[in-house]
């Protein structure tokens, strides 16, 4: 068995079940998950249409690199949503589809990183715990940037030793972040970009959430568009992750790409061939009319934001929280330990919330998620609202 295997620490919800186990919720409150950011909204019509209209395509292998009508749709999203002008991208060698972003996030570290090297890749924390496995089974060390209230939950590159840039060979960023829905401006952004060309590592950015916002004037900025602005039109050491799964409310479509430096992609095509990991014809077919359609994300979009808005109506004068301005997560800090706090909110209210030091690793002393509760606003409204009320009779316990 490969020994890199026993340095994993247990996924999130290992440990939430774990923390649950044994407890018993009362009855008659109907269960109420807030813990899982699986979106919970209609799956659009068209999108599986467009799946049953093309299941004869499962008689047929699909490339790896995916057809050229999907990845042309796919290249003039980018074009229009992050203002970067026609044929800015190259749907032949700048976009590769991929079966989600959860997967191509941990493949990619596994075509990038050399161990040789002794590497080290950096990460948020707290993190998609993807990140650090990622780092971990392609040989490298995982180093953490604390995002805390402090530093407006983003990573503070200027306090990153010069000596961990010098073995840093990939950077995980995720804009707007989970678990805390913060948005990396275009100067941090910048600055990160500088810091890569400086010291010759790789940028990863995950921008799943990155169509789930608050204000419609002012979409959070991509990594590619920063990089364009700066005169990288060729998206030197620049990797982007874009998924359906939040856009579209289809997770189990399992759609996503990844664009950015041909270079790498090149390079990262030749692993994912190996890989075996080509998408399906009809799952093709039916990430194309979802990458071309805004109306349905528009829709989406309206309805995170009428339950942040009732949902902080609630709770805003028990819990110490900020409704973020994308995502659809709520990082309340906790009154008591938030392990503590999550198992005695199910035990008194049937209501599933995740601890944030599930989350977070100790890092410099601290554990940025230590005292915080992911809450994830992927039920109906109703839901949302009642289990708001659970929480709010909760903590007026404590």
């Amino acid at each position: 068995m490969n020994p890199k295997l026993a340095s994993l620490h247990p996924y999130p919800f290992e440990k939430l079940a774990d923390l649950k186990r044994g407890r018993m919720p009362p009855a008659d409150k109907p269960h109420i998950a807030m813990s899982i950011g699986e979106p919970q909204h209609p799956t659009p019509h068209f999108i599986a249409e467009a799946l049953l209209q093309h299941l004869h395509g499962l008689s047929a292998y699909p490339t790896t690199k995916g057809g050229p009508e999907l990845r042309r749709s796919i290249a003039q999203w980018l074009e229009r949503r992050f203002a970067l002008g026609e044929g800015a991208v190259d749907p032949e060698r700048q976009v590769l589809p991929v079966n989600g972003t959860r997967e191509a996030l941990f493949a990619f570290a596994q075509a990038v990183i050399d161990p040789a090297e002794q590497p080290l890749v950096l990460m948020p924390n707290p993190f998609y715990q993807i990140y650090e496995g990622a780092a971990i089974l392609a040989g490298a060390e995982p180093f953490f940037l604390n995002t805390t209230a402090e530093s407006g939950f983003l990573p503070d590159f200027d306090a990153v030793p010069e000596s961990v840039w010098r073995r840093c060979r990939l950077v995980y960023v995720c804009s707007p972040g989970n678990p805390t829905g913060a948005v990396m401006g275009a100067d941090q952004q910048r600055q990160l970009l500088e810091l890569a060309d400086k010291y010759d590592f790789i940028v990863a950015s995950d921008e799943c959430y990155s169509e789930l916002y608050a204000d419609e004037a002012d979409p959070p900025p991509g990594l590619l568009q920063i990089a364009a602005k700066m005169g990288h039109t060729e998206f030197r050491r620049c990797v982007v992750f874009h998924s359906l799964s939040k856009r579209s409310n289809a997770p189990g479509l399992r759609s996503g790409f990844v664009a950015g430096d041909a270079e790498i992609l090149s390079r990262f095509l030749l692993y994912r061939t190996y890989h075996g990991c080509a998408m399906s014809l009809p799952v093709q077919k039916a990430s194309e009319r979802a990458w071309v359609d805004e109306a349905h994300v528009r829709e989406n979009r309206t309805l995170y934001r009428q339950k942040f808005d009732a949902v902080a109506a609630v709770l805003g004068d028990v819990l110490d929280m900020t409704v973020p301005s994308a995502g659809f997560y709520l990082w309340p800090r906790t009154p008591i330990e938030d392990t503590a706090f999550a198992a005695g909110l199910f035990e008194a209210q049937n209501v599933t919330v995740l601890p944030g030091r599930f989350l977070s690793r100790q890092h410099g002393g601290v554990d940025p998620g230590a005292g915080h509760v992911r809450i994830a606003l992927v039920a109906p409204l109703e839901e949302c609202v009642e289990a708001a009320h659970r929480i709010k009779q909760f903590v007026q316990t404590l």
